[in-house]
This record gives C-alpha cells, sequence and structure tokens, in this order.
C-alpha cells in the first residue's frame, strides 16, 4: 500500500542547525498553502489503497486542527485509506496544547512525534530551541491525556559541548516520559549551518567520534533495557509501534509526496515538487486537471534496475532485520551474492554484515561503519 506525505513548511523559528525545505509562520501564506495543498491531493488521487499519512516539515503543527482534518479528508476520498492507517503528525513542544492536542485526535491523527531534541536547557538552547525540557514533558503528557496512544520522541547526539554524561541524562529522560517510539539522530552540520559559525564564535566543539560511538551503542543498549527493540539504525520502538510510514521508504516501498518539495517514488519513477512555497502555489492555482501533477515537478528521474537494487539494499541494509538479498536481486535481475558477496567477506568475516541464510544485515558494530560497508554497492 501506498505511504501519503504531506508536507507543511512553516515554523516559528528558525533552528540553527536545520537544511529542511521550511519557512517562518506567515498566516495568510499558510492558508492559501492549505488549499494548494488540498487541491493537489484530490487532483492526485487514483483510488489506490494507502495505509499511513504523515504530516511533516517545518512544524505541521502550525496548522489549525480543522486544517489537518481537511487534508485528512482529501486523502479519505482520494484514495483507498486503511480503515486503520496510521496518520501521524510532527509537532513541536512550544506548539501542543491539551485542547489543540484533543481536536487533532478529534481530527483523525493518531500518531504524534515530537522533535525534542534534548533534555537539557543549555542544549535547546545552542540549537536554536524554543521550547524548554519541562514542556517537552507535559507535551507528552498532553498527547496521552488526549488520547493518542502512539508517541514517539526525537533526541539528537553529537550536540556542542555534549559529554557522555550529558547524553545519557536526556536518554534517561526519554525512558522516564515512557514514548512508544524514538528516533535517535546524530546531528549532522550542512555547510552553511549557523550552528556552524555559533561553534565558531563560542568555541564549541563536538565529542571525539570515539565519544559518539559510545554514545550510540550505550542509548541502544539502555533502551533496550527498557522495553524497546531497534529497528532500523536510528529508531527503536515498544513491539508493533514501529513507523509503519517510515518502513515504507527502508522497505523498497512506494509512497506518494504532497506540498513544496515533496518526494514520491512510484512504479519506479522518482520526482520531487518545486521547493518554493510561493511557486507551489502559484502552480496549484493556475494547473488544470490531469496537467497538475506535472506541472507541480521541478525533478523527474526514470530508475534504471541496478539503481532500484542499489536503494533497495541502501535503505534495507538499515534496518536491524536486514534484507532477503537473494529476493530482491532476483526482484531486479541481479545475481546480488554472485555479484557482491567477494566485496562483502571482509565485512561478514569481521562480524560486521551478518550473512543469515539468505538474508544480510549488519551488527549493531557494523551499523557504526554502514557507510563504509555500503560503498560496496556503489
Amino acid at each position: 500500500m501506498l505511504g501519503l506525505y504531506v508536507h507543511i513548511p512553516f515554523c516559528s523559528a528558525i533552528c540553527n542547525y536545520c537544511n529542511f525545505n521550511r519557512g517562518l509562520f506567515d498566516a495568510a501564506v499558510k492558508e492559501r498553502y492549505v488549499s494548494a495543498l488540498e487541491r493537489e491531493i484530490r487532483r492526485s488521487g487514483d483510488g489506490s489503497g494507502a495505509d499511513t499519512i504523515f504530516f511533516g516539515g517545518g512544524t505541521p503543527s502550525l496548522l489549525e486542527p480543522s486544517e489537518i482534518g481537511r487534508l485528512i479528508a482529501a486523502c479519505r476520498e482520494s484514495f483507498d485509506l486503511a480503515v486503520d492507517a496510521e496518520i501521524t503528525l510532527e509537532t513541536n513542544p512550544e506548539t501542543s496544547s491539551p485542547d489543540r492536542m484533543e481536536q487533532f485526535r478529534a481530527a483523525g491523527v493518531n500518531r504524534v512525534s515530537f522533535g525534542v531534541q534534548s533534555f537539557r536547557e543549555e542544549e535547546l538552547r545552542r540549537l536554536g530551541r524554543i521550547h524548554s525540557a519541562d514542556r517537552a514533558r507535559e507535551a507528552v503528557r498532553e498527547a496521552r491525556a488526549a488520547g493518542v496512544d502512539n508517541v514517539s520522541l526525537d533526541l539528537m547526539m553529537w550536540l556542542p559541548q555534549q559529554s557522555r554524561e550529558h547524553w545519557r541524562e536526556s536518554v534517561e529522560a526519554l525512558v522516564e516520559v515512557d514514548p512508544d517510539h524514538a528516533s535517535l539522530y546524530l546531528l549532522e552540520l550542512y555547510p552553511n549551518a549557523p550552528l556552524k559559525e555559533d561553534m565558531a564564535r563560542a568555541g564549541w566543539s563536538q565529542a571525539p567520534d570515539d565519544d559518539a560511538a559510545e554514545m550510540y551503542v550505550w542509548s541502544l543498549d539502555r533502551l533496550g533495557r527498557a522495553g524497546y527493540r531497534q529497528y532500523e539504525i536510528s529508531n527503536v520502538a515498544r513491539p508493533g509501534r514501529e513507523s509503519r510510514h517510515n518502513l515504507k521508504y527502508w522497505q523498497d516501498g512506494e509512497w506518494l509526496g504532497f506540498g513544496c518539495g515533496a518526494h514520491s517514488t512510484r512504479a519506479g519513477i522518482r520526482w520531487k515538487n518545486v521547493s518554493s512555497t510561493e511557486e507551489y502555489i502559484d502552480r496549484v492555482s493556475s494547473g488544470a486537471g490531469g496537467r497538475l501533477a506535472m506541472s507541480l515537478v521541478a525533478e523527474r528521474r526514470l530508475l534504471s534496475r541496478s539503481e532500484r537494487f542499489e536503494e533497495a539494499v541502501f535503505t534495507g541494509l538499515r534496518l536491524n532485520d536486514g534484507i532477503d538479498f537473494a529476493a530482491i536481486g532476483e526482484r531486479y535481475g541481479i545475481d546480488a551474492w554472485g555479484e557482491y558477496g567477494g566485496a562483502l567477506a571482509p565485512f561478514v568475516e569481521a562480524g560486521l554484515a551478518l550473512r543469515e541464510g539468505p538474508r544480510l544485515r549488519l551488527s549493531r558494530e557494523g551499523m557504526l561503519i554502514a557507510n563504509e560497508i555500503l560503498q560496496v554497492f556503489v
């Protein structure tokens, strides 16, 4: 079944490390954008089956619950949406309140993902976040009280001036808050990130690579003892609470993306909408009929069989369970073991890549050098 991704590009403040397609909130632009999104969804719908909707951004919770409800309704009416569809709303703690959470839940949201990033105040300030650690804790309580029984939290490691002890404090706070799912991301500084300038000016540094590796391994061990199962390099979940939407990206699935800068992958074709919010709105307004979808496309590429194989391997090996290497090779007409077995052998012998019958997966130690192992397929 398809996954449906809906991009909301608005934020209350721009974090100094973020490289996503986003901009500051403008109420008038937001209203026009929601109308454009609704039109794109309805024009793109073909009645195909879908079982996930993911509102990402940006900060989707800046929309009114009624607007989220409109977009969910457009998805339901344009696609054959499963009764038990997972409907996720990315949320920042400062945009949460008891009333809004109840209204989002009533609108159809059944999974909330909070961008917490840290439970230490000084780290939140360095990142340009505008919520406090206590506000994050309260936001989770509000979601629970509103009846949301599937809550995820994001944390970031390898932050400026973050020690192993500081990281452990945030992980312990996460365990105490008791979400159903957690994503543990390594901070990546893009070339022009304002945070890089802040770090140079203040003399902040990141911990040595070995410390970052220890943070990663320790946190997964700690979360494992707390009842979470690692199912992807950066993600853990209670049993049955894995992100069904994100699994589509990692299990060679298909999805449609709506909104400015949104990506789609279907039938071996990859495309991306125009990135500019205003240009997106203008193109939707001027588009008509079946030509609307094509008028929004900024990039489009037909993937070759070898490219599809490589992507299936790259994403699938992020999963703790790995991939059925033989089946993926057969799907794309490639003798996977014959083609790549020799290059993989040193990693298998070192216990970094594990061959289990037809399956291939990375050990936890292998995940630390996943990029090096995946170079085999480039």
